[in-house]
């Protein structure tokens, strides 16, 4: 069962103030191991009916969108619920998720990302917008460059189901990196040279909440072993017509 976790004062002040925070034992083992067990069901022992939208390598599959409509268990209100609450109260407004994404960094697959915010969001259909843009195409579903209003408007919270440190990958931000605003590459890389960053450690079961425009990256492995994240991206407000979340739940 998974352990309710109280926004208190210093959570929400930490997460407006740097753009992230760590809550810690939102899953029980248990559960993780439940979580486990659905994705080897569904995404690792099953690929049919996931197509272009998962990544493989060594044919393990390492990165997946939509892993809520391929995972049937994850739509279930006992994992759901406590995160809509989380998104809701870190927000401020009812929240819903409008992307699903799940990594696995792991021995077969042990990859870097550099420096950059998460600026793009998944849509419908492409319609133009004035402060939309650009738009690119990504596993035959239409992604575009959002808004800062939009994006200061979301959180992401990624659910460990192991243990993650500094050895397996563990994601690196930038602490109130968010508050600048949409940054350019170059501008992230003034701004590495000003903020000390933060290594996210976190156990199993633990989840991190983070603005999307906060500064972020992730080193190789030393050690590989399952880095296994289901990221959901929660929105508090619609789009502006005519476009439509891809992903609504």
């Amino acid at each position: 069962m998974t352990t309710a976790t109280k926004l208190v004062p210093k959570i929400l002040n930490d997460f407006n103030t740097d753009g992230f925070v760590r809550l810690p034992a939102v899953f029980s083992d248990a559960d993780c191991a439940s979580m486990i067990a659905a994705l080897d069901r569904s995404v690792v022992n099953d690929h049919k009916d996931i197509g272009t939208r998962s990544l493989q390598r060594q044919d393990q599959t390492y990165a997946l969108r939509g892993v809520l409509a391929t995972v049937p268990e994850l739509q279930s209100n006992a994992f759901l619920s406590p995160l809509r609450d989380l998104a809701t109260g870190l927000l401020g407004r009812a929240a819903f998720v409008v992307r699903s994404l799940l990594f696995d960094k792991s021995s077969a697959a042990n990859w870097t990302i550099r420096w950059h915010q998460d600026c793009t969001i998944a849509v419908k259909e492409k319609h133009d917008v004035s402060g939309f843009g650009p738009w690119s195409v990504k596993a035959g579903v239409p992604h575009v460059r959002a808004t800062g209003a939009v994006l200061n408007n979301m959180v992401a919270l990624r659910v460990h189901l192991d243990d993650c440190d500094v050895t397996n990958g563990a994601l690196r931000v930038l602490p109130k990196g968010h508050a600048a605003g949409i940054l350019t590459a170059a501008e992230i890389a003034n701004l590495r040279e000003q903020v000390t960053e933060h290594t996210c450690t976190c156990a199993a079961g633990d989840v991190l909440a983070m603005r999307p425009l906060l500064p972020h990256a992730s080193s190789a492995a030393t050690t590989p072993s399952h880095r296994r994240v289901i990221h959901l991206e929660f929105s508090g407000s619609p789009l502006p017509a005519p476009l439509d979340w891809y992903e609504r739940a």
